[in-house]
């Protein structure tokens, strides 16, 4: 397997300008002739289908819901951040990108860190344009927030539905090139397979969701940007539909697969309530600003929060992390919180949660402030739990929330299969072992608008022209064949159990053994079961009406039996990763206080996985990473 990650020589600051003048260009009149598949209509997706069919170039666009704007993007609530340094508190383009290198606790690669800080402050500039509402202050000037994981206020906001509207900009500017002719837009259809023909990317293969007709579609470049996997650990704040399977067929096919054991467990999520859920619901990060984290100093105490005196709550991100506090990054905070809870100080009706407490802020801003940045994010938390988080605390705990890890890309954001992009959530190139908050809008964004549409036109310019490919071709004809052989499989099995229930059990494994902590035992146990409950699928599953109409059994369960084979690959990744760093919390590597322990010696590298069969280890490759602008150090908040 090639990891060439092809980073550019020179200075870190001028990478990136370096490399857009020296890449290749296609003239106006040529751009024409050129196909490119964009799978995925979110922030990644749309903004790099829009963006590409405005330099002219022929844009097929795919998703599986009934309109681009249903992208799961939307959900991403609190905010995106940007150096433009607007409250100048000395935030600068090499402070995004440090904090973003230390937030991922080192095992991000520089180049592509800081031209994600570099890009941030153009993304602004473009949604603004668009006009997308951000916040403003009361002279009209772009308002920003703190986040976890800086010292600045850094993030630009629109209330608690950030994601929403960059994703109803890049949506209209979509709209628009569809309108024009540039772009084909494909509504249900959900990917099924990448085709390669010589070793190259050249097309995909889908399924129909409404008819289950299975169709070959051809270009000269696929895009994947299809999201993360954080669905196997089937409660989590995903929405229902998201999966793995566009990124794991191509893994499948060839495409390196890199950190999957980089999963991000979010700290503010209601928690969970029984077995009855099949998702769970996130608060915006944004709250933690003005939310104060606490859990009672005494064991069982189940008094109501109103009645337990100041003296007798422990902050204790305050006072565990005084310098960051309730600002302290994701993956630190997530564990505090399960530290307290393990200790019997949780409470909710499970034990497992925390406070959430607005009653300070709310004395000292007005209650009038409160309801403007938050108004929607509190009601939505009312009408879930039937509280009033104006006079009781919210009750938060830690839920599966986003995956670093993801297909392995180079610099220009292409896999080890040449022509097969990968952009946003469903590549692993920028956040290290832990992403800090409001740079997943950022990193999509980035990707979608700025660098996917210069560098894929390069290796357009690089490699053509293509030999002319149609759907006839016998590696697109056997791909089809294989993908109705799954369907006549898992409609033929008529077992006893839904695809939910096996899913619901993968999940209980996953979170068990592969959560929040690891350790060596656990993670064998978790290979030992996962492949039962895989063997027990495929004689037991149950899939009801038929493949040619809508059947959203049979889409779970194509889901789910890649979930099924995709987990062994994230527990063999944090199994081999014998370290402790970011998300990845091996309880064998940590200091006396409890933090994260690194081994940057054995451990400052890429696990990139090749596939070599279902059931079968995987083959692990190393990228090493280079550290020449930043030095290694214990990643301390205090």
């Amino acid at each position: 397997m090639n990891l060439d990650a092809k980073i550019p020589e020179g200075p870190l600051a001028d990478k990136w300008d370096n490399h857009l003048f020296n890449m290749k260009l296609i003239n106006p009149a040529n751009r024409r002739k050129y196909k490119i598949i964009v799978v995925g209509t979110g922030l990644a997706g749309g903004a790099a289908a829009a963006t590409l069919a405005e330099q002219g170039y022929n844009v097929e666009a795919f998703t599986y819901n009934d309109s681009p704007r249903r992208a799961h993007s939307i959900a991403a609530q609190g905010g995106i951040n940007a150096a433009k340094n607007y409250p100048n508190d000395g935030d600068s383009i090499r402070r995004l990108f440090y904090d973003t290198i230390k937030g991922g606790d080192f095992r991000a690669r520089e180049a592509n860190v800081y031209r994600l800080a570099q890009v941030s402050n153009n993304i602004i500039d473009q949604c603004v344009a668009q006009g997308v509402p951000f916040a403003r202050d009361y002279g009209g000037l772009l308002a920003n927030r703190s986040f976890g994981g800086a010292q600045v206020s850094r993030t630009f906001y629109a209330r608690g539905q950030t994601g929403q509207q960059l994703l109803l900009g890049a949506y209209s500017a979509l709209v628009r090139q569809i309108g024009l002719g540039t772009v084909t837009m494909h509504t249900r259809k959900e990917m099924a397979d990448i085709v390669l023909i010589d070793g190259q990317c050249r097309g995909i293969i889908t399924r129909d969701l409404l008819t289950g007709e299975v169709e070959s579609h051809v270009a000269d470049a696929v895009i994947l940007a299809t999201g993360g996997y954080g669905n196997v650990f089937f409660l989590s704040t995903n929405a229902q539909a998201c999966n793995v399977t566009a990124a794991y067929r191509a893994y499948k096919k060839g495409a390196g697969f890199a950190n999957p054991c980089f999963t991000q467990i979010h700290p503010t999520c209601i928690p969970v309530s029984g077995d009855h859920q099949s998702k769970l619901t996130l608060m915006s990060e944004s709250l933690r600003n003005d939310g104060r984290i606490w859990v009672p100093k005494n064991k069982g105490d189940k008094r109501k929060p109103a009645d337990i005196p100041e003296e007798e709550r422990d902050y204790y991100l305050e006072r565990k992390y005084p310098s960051f506090g309730n600002l302290s990054p994701r993956d630190i905070s997530s564990r505090a919180a399960k530290e307290a809870c393990d200790d019997g100080r949780g409470v909710a009706s499970t034990g497992y949660g925390v406070y959430l407490d607005f009653a300070d802020a709310i004395k000292r801003l007005g209650r009038d402030k409160i309801e403007e940045r938050y108004g929607n994010l509190f009601e939505m938390y009312e009408r879930i739990t039937d509280d009033d988080p104006y006079t009781t605390p919210m009750m938060i705990y830690p839920a599966s929330h986003y995956t670093m890890g993801g297909l392995w890309v180079d610099y220009n954001l292409m896999s080890n299969i040449p022509g097969l992009h990968v952009g946003g959530e469903a590549n692993f190139s920028d956040h290290g072992a832990n992403r800090l908050g409001a740079s997943a809008l950022m990193q999509g964004l980035s990707d979608g608008y700025f660098v996917l549409p210069s560098t894929v036109p390069h290796y357009l310019a690089t490699n053509g022209p293509f030999e002319k490919v149609t759907k006839d071709h016998p590696e697109f004809k056997k791909a089809e064949a294989e993908v109705r052989d799954k369907v006549s499989r898992l409609m033929s099995i008529k077992g006893k159990h839904t695809p939910t229930y096996f899913h619901r059990e993968l999940g209980k494994i996953m979170w068990e053994y592969c959560g929040m902590a690891r350790n060596e035992a656990g993670l064998k146990k978790a290979l030992e079961l996962i492949p039962q409950v895989r063997e027990e699928f495929w004689k037991d599953v149950t899939v009801t009406g038929d493949a040619q109409n809508l059947n959203t059994v049979l889409e779970k369960a194509m889901r789910v039996a890649d979930f099924l084979e995709f987990a062994e690959v994230l527990v063999h990744d944090a199994l081999e990763r014998d370290e402790s760093c970011g998300s990845h919390f091996r309880t064998e590597h940590q200091y006396p206080d409890g933090e994260a322990m690194r081994n940057d010696k054995d451990f400052a590298h890429v696990g990139v996985w090749e596939f070599q069969g279902v059931g079968k280890k995987p083959l692990r490759h190393k990228e090493e990473l280079q550290y020449e602008n930043v030095k290694f150090a214990v990643r301390s908040y205090k």
